[in-house]
């Protein structure tokens, strides 16, 4: 298998969001790319220029950090044919790697657009931002890749904001980190989400469990779903006991701690995303915690509970209605 590293670049519309066209928002006008082998090794590279069909004036902001402009991206190539000969440069076995996840949402985006052929779903891939973050921070913090380069001690002898250069870097981050563990490591798009119940997708990595929920058609539904709020153990699966219930610690998330009784104690987590036409999901995560995980996330939903007295009593202000629900299952 081989590992697609690729990075893109888009416009938008010059003349503002008035005059976005709603199917495309960023309409992509450079693909890079570089493939690497099972080791790690870079062993080809990929670069094309789109002609925009669009957004032909470059939004200034966007102009400022380009090494090219709109003269260039004439010279370029209409999208469904630079797309079409990128996948087919891809290969037949291969996972993508990004930097950050908003590149595959705008390659789909913009597939979509051209009512080209959709990706097959669900789509692993590697966020090797999230991966360095993991590795050399210790947080979710999302990390610029020249500050990644920087750290490494990665020579930059090329500028970054161009597709391929930034695929380039991307991929020396990569093989820079090299961890052992890339396997289990992998992250799944969600730019198009599992539509029925035997599509949702539920994933048992070392120290996490994640499940992406099917669509709901509001958050009412969601909660009411008893297979999504049971907490299951990341490790063997089995039913967790519950020693904090379900509540909201967000507008758009739920928290609760959980325990089984071969691993431990564990920490769920429920967050809802918007889907692009108008519904919900849930991407439910569990990951391991302690006894001061524990006691922390108690004085969470107390300090969340005395707000909510607090705001009850001032007849001025409204507090959202989803931080009076705790779910009981």
């Amino acid at each position: 298998m081989n590992y697609i590293v690729f990075d893109l670049e888009w416009n938008q519309c010059y003349g503002g969001q008035e005059f976005v066209n709603p199917r495309m928002p960023s309409e992509i006008i450079e693909i890079g790319a570089v493939k690497l082998d099972e080791k790690l090794n870079i062993i080809d590279r990929y670069e094309s220029y789109v002609r925009p069909r669009l957004y032909r004036r470059l939004q200034p902001h966007i102009k400022a950090i380009l090494n090219y402009d709109e003269k260039t991206l004439r010279n370029g190539r209409p999208f469904d044919v630079v797309c079409r000969e990128f996948l087919k440069w891809c290969g037949d076995d291969y996972i993508f790697c990004t930097w950050g996840s908003m590149d595959l949402s705008y390659l789909q985006n913009n597939m979509e657009y051209y009512y080209m052929k959709k990706l097959e779903t669900p789509l692993m891939y590697y966020n090797v931002q999230q991966i360095y973050a993991d590795i050399e921070e210790g947080s979710q913090a999302a990390v610029k890749l020249e500050k990644a380069v920087d750290k490494l001690l990665i020579g930059k002898d090329r500028p970054f904001h161009s597709a391929e250069n930034d695929a380039y870097y991307t991929a020396l981050v990569l093989e820079r980190l090299n961890p052992k563990d890339l396997s289990d490591r992998y992250s799944y798009d969600t730019y198009n989400t599992p539509k029925e119940k035997e599509d949702e997708i539920v994933s048992y990595h070392k120290n996490f469990l994640e499940h992406i929920s099917r669509e709901y058609e509001n958050r009412m539904e969601a909660v009411a779903d008893k297979d999504l709020i049971t907490l299951y153990c990341y490790r063997c699966g089995r039913k967790a006991s519950k020693k904090i219930k379900w509540f909201a610690n967000t507008p758009h998330s739920y928290l609760c701690v959980g325990k089984c009784w071969h691993h431990g104690l564990m920490t769920g987590k429920l967050k809802f995303k918007s889907t692009r036409d108008d519904k919900i999901f849930v991407i439910k995560t569990v990951v391991p915690t302690d006894k001061k995980g524990l006691e922390a996330t108690r004085q969470r939903q107390n300090e969340l509970r005395i707000k909510r007295q607090e705001k009850r009593h001032n007849k001025n202000k409204d507090y959202p209605d989803d931080f009076e629900i705790e779910i009981d299952d």
